[in-house]
């Protein structure tokens, strides 16, 4: 099982959390999401592989941004 950890800027509240949650979830492969709207974290579990781009794009469809480390 693979973990996906992603800093995101710009969730605001609970509402934001379960919007990315609700969408994360409807990806083949994602067994569970975790958002934190305190830390500006979001963690995917995944039961079969995913590109973590197609992840990165959902959030960014949203309106929400994936802080990259440099």
């Amino acid at each position: 099982m693979k973990e996906i950890n992603l800093k995101v800027a710009g969730m605001a509240c609970t509402g934001c959390e379960n919007r990315i949650k609700n969408v994360l979830q409807d990806i083949n492969g994602v067994k569970e999401v975790n958002a934190s709207h305190e830390k500006k974290t979001v963690n995917v579990i995944l039961d079969t592989p995913v590109d973590e781009n197609i992840i990165k794009k959902a959030i960014l469809n949203l309106g929400y941004e994936v802080i990259e480390d440099n």
